[in-house]
């Protein structure tokens, strides 16, 4: 047996192991345990019960809407957005697809950052002690982390699954190390603030970003005090309250490298579950590591529509957990109770 034969028995081994243990441990808690991407975890079970999707990002994004009801999952490092539903007909290009169901699974897909898509099936323990079979189609990028996770929910399921099985093969991804971007000193953007006030559209701001090598963080620690405030850590969790009570509704965004999902509407009063806080809708759960948010901004974004308000939370590395926003449609002027709320919100202590 050579080493990597011997390397995929191994994480085999422990896998089944896990499973055993604790039937609904989520694979990448299994994988960080091995020390491995989640890509590498799944891509080590090729023939057994997961398959390669030879599709590309386009062709397969291009049949999720035949693909009936689901749980959608996409989670950034500290944020987990689950939601059932069915997807819409897909819309945008190759490199940018659209998933557009505002109020239901509504997505937009970077598919350049798309590396390996496969089916995988599990068996899931019923309460009668015997197990079910359940699909699901998972998406990685090339460091092996998943981008989006599609659950089948139907007892049987559509067609479509069908000829996913079918297209399925046992080619092997290769994967790459990711590396975190290096700490470094607030750089200086001239003209800035003269582009960020001349926007007029959101999407624009992804363009200014680029165009000045910002993150996000560091573009709104440049803008503090002019379209930008900064907050305590525990807005996030204030604000979730504050809306809760309210009934005041939001479009809460959780964003993988390669898709932002897209929550709108009301949102229960939070709870705090192991540590973590969580909203338990109907059709929906966000699960949020708040202890993990170190940074948290209230930014403001010229539009044609007056301009719209985001609260956004941040992670030591400087990556975005959560983005909120009140629900607005296209058109529409930003909600003026939602502007109050965040208003409302207590600045973070400037250090002495």
């Amino acid at each position: 047996m050579n080493a990597s034969n011997q390397t995929r028995h191994a994480i085999l081994d422990a896998l089944d192991a896990a499973r055993e243990a604790t039937p609904h441990l989520p694979a990448l808690d299994i994988a960080r345990r091995l020390g491995i991407s989640e890509g590498e975890l799944q891509a080590a079970r090729l023939g057994r019960d997961v398959f390669t999707l030879p599709l590309t990002p386009h062709g397969l994004a291009s049949r999720f809407h035949l693909l009936g009801e689901v749980k959608a999952l996409t989670r950034s490092r500290h944020a987990v957005l689950e939601q059932q539903g069915q997807y819409p007909m897909l819309r945008g290009s190759e490199q940018a697809g659209l998933l557009l169901a505002p109020g239901g699974l509504d997505l937009r897909l970077h598919l350049t950052q798309w590396h390996w898509a496969c089916l995988i099936r599990d068996w899931l323990p019923r309460k009668d002690g015997t197990t079910t079979e359940r699909l699901s189609l998972q998406i990685f990028d090339r460091h092996g982390t998943a981008l989006h996770k599609i659950f089948s929910l139907a007892a049987e399921p559509p067609e479509a699954w069908q000829e996913l099985k079918t297209l399925g093969s046992t080619q092997e991804p290769a994967f790459t190390q990711a590396a975190e971007p290096l700490p470094r000193s607030l750089p200086e953007a001239p003209g800035l603030a003269e582009e960020w006030a001349q926007m007029n559209d959101v999407h624009q701001f992804f363009g200014l970003l680029n165009r000045h090598q910002l993150r996000r963080h560091e573009a709104n620690a440049l803008m503090e005090g002019r379209f930008t405030r900064a907050l305590r850590p525990e807005s996030c969790e204030t604000a979730l309250h504050e809306a809760a009570s309210r009934e005041l509704p939001l479009m809460l965004f959780v964003a993988s490298p390669g898709c932002v999902q897209i929550r709108s509407g009301m949102i229960p009063t939070p709870q705090r579950m192991r540590g973590w806080l969580n909203l338990f809708g109907e059709a929906f759960t966000l699960h949020l590591d708040d202890t993990n948010i170190v940074s948290v901004w209230q930014v403001h974004k010229p539009n044609r529509d007056g301009g719209v308000t985001s609260l956004e939370a941040f992670d030591p590395q400087g990556g975005l957990v959560l983005q909120i926003y009140a629900e607005r449609r296209e058109g529409q002027g930003e909600r003026r109770e939602w502007r109050q709320l965040l208003d409302g919100l207590d600045a973070r202590e400037v250090a002495a």
